[in-house]
């Protein structure tokens, strides 16, 4: 018959969370990223038919929205502020599935929106030109790397609690 010893030290003794777990919680945030960044831009494209705005600026205030939404019910949900590693890791899934989901409308675009002649047209464009489109991609890549890494940034530092109470 073993005997075990009592715990008696004073320290916690709930499991510290592996990097699965981590992963699965900050997938929640990604995904309140990702509607905050859907319902901004679809917000930006009702007002665009009315009034011309700049799509940088609107790409820019869209990524701010979501990451205010993300950040908030982060913080809402965990009491305390994001982390560095926690920072980068939203920033990345956040952007990587911002382009997914533009991805996914340019190829609805491509396929229900474009006739034969309009998508040969532009990929005759493409094979002539290929520099402006790729500078163009590397620029919003930039872009919306940037802006997110700051918006996160921003929204955590506005709202932490701790900073809140001192």
């Amino acid at each position: 018959m073993s005997r075990t010893t009592p715990n008696l030290s004073k320290h916690d003794a709930r499991p510290t969370h592996s990097q699965p777990e981590l992963a699965i919680k900050l997938a929640r945030y990604v995904g309140y990223f990702a509607i905050g960044y859907v319902l901004a831009s679809t917000l930006f494209m009702m007002i665009q038919t009315k009034v011309a705005l700049n799509s940088q600026l609107v790409t820019a205030l869209s990524i701010f929205l979501g990451a205010y939404i993300a950040v908030n019910k982060f913080i809402k949900h965990q009491q305390r502020a994001l982390n560095r590693e926690e920072i980068n890791r939203l920033m990345f899934g956040g952007i990587l599935v911002v382009w997914l989901l533009t991805a996914i409308y340019f190829l609805a675009l491509w396929v229900w929106l474009f006739d034969d002649a309009n998508r040969e047209v532009l990929i005759e464009m493409t094979l002539q030109q290929p520099l402006p489109l790729v500078s163009a991609l590397v620029m919003i890549l930039v872009l919306t790397l940037v802006s997110a890494r700051i918006s996160i940034w921003a929204v955590n530092r506005l709202l932490d609690p701790q900073r809140k109470m001192s």
